[in-house]
């Protein structure tokens, strides 16, 4: 009998213990970041890279990705105690320990090179590894603790998926992805101010200088009105260039306005209920967004 409820149990012990390993990789956040690397590659020049070699390209980029994702959490361990949306998160609660974090991080970031070596290129390795430690390091260790501009500036390393997918198809850089980093670039600071205005009382606890715990919720909503308006003039220059068409311009604007609009929205009738509503629809805003951009592709 008790071989019999050692038995049963296992199978559920190790599924425990997946969910904790899974939960540290952040699979939505690089869920999103690999459909934006998948747009990248769909928009860069045709080559005569089959469609395994891009699926392993996406793999790799996500594996770093999800890498990034678990030394942050091992990072902001105590940070992350101290904030009630974080604190049941698998290292900070000890359910998964530092080490065991640290090995699987390891782990995910030699599966992720070696992929994107074997099935990509150099180019796009460096500049992938250099992305994690845009986040992992640069932005988590320091940026995040020393200014409220931490997501301004770190924000890059997250919005560089894009021209990840690119140089894994043409081994280079061009001018046409760093328009997409742009975008994403620009989109991040009301994307995450949002969610501080509404958690500020956690940021401020937890003494992370966020923008709206620092200047005060009325000065980040304007600054979030400022770069909704410069997001949409940048998402204008792809159909400028030619690089997409009519079908993407279209909806990028309504998109865009509907930010904006939600943005001053929030500026006049101040709540953390619409600043969580606001934080929701720009994840779905910058999702339709390079759907529209794949999309126009095929429809134009």
């Amino acid at each position: 009998m008790k071989t019999l409820i050692i038995n049963q149990s296992t199978p559920i012990s190790l599924w425990i213990m997946a969910r904790n390993y899974i939960a540290i990789c952040k699979a939505k956040v690089v869920l999103m970041l690999v459909i934006t690397a998948w747009v990248g590659i769909a928009l860069a020049p045709e080559t005569e890279r089959t469609w395994f070699a891009q699926i392993m390209s996406l793999i790799g980029i996500g594996s770093l990705a999800a890498a990034a994702a678990a030394i942050n959490h091992v990072v902001d361990r105590e940070i992350d105690q101290k904030m009630a949306r974080t604190r049941h998160r698998p290292v900070a609660t000890e359910r998964l320990s530092v080490r065991h974090a640290l090995v699987f991080a390891s782990g995910l970031t030699l599966i992720g090179i070696s992929i994107l070596l074997v099935w990509s290129n150099v180019l796009c390795t460096v500049l992938t590894f250099m992305a994690l430690l845009g986040y992992a390091v640069v932005y988590t260790l320091f940026l995040k603790r020393a200014t409220p501009q931490n997501i301004v500036i770190g924000g890059l390393a997250g919005a560089m998926p894009p021209l990840l997918g690119w140089v894994s198809e043409t081994g280079q850089l061009d001018a046409e992805p760093l328009l997409l980093v742009m975008i994403i670039f620009a989109w991040t600071p009301p994307h995450f101010w949002a969610l501080a205005i509404a958690r500020r009382n956690d940021y401020k606890r937890a003494n992370v200088p966020m923008l709206p715990v620092t200047h005060g919720i009325q000065f980040t909503q304007i600054c979030m009105i400022v770069y909704t308006i410069v997001l949409t003039l940048i998402c204008v220059v792809p159909y400028l260039i030619s690089m997409s068409g009519w079908f993407y311009l279209m909806c990028s604007s309504i998109l865009n306005v509907w930010f904006i609009a939600k943005s001053i929205g929030l500026y006049f009738w101040p709540s953390d209920e619409k600043a969580m509503a606001l934080f929701r629809f720009s994840i779905s805003h910058l999702l339709l967004l390079f759907i529209a951009l794949f999309a126009d592709k095929w429809i134009v």
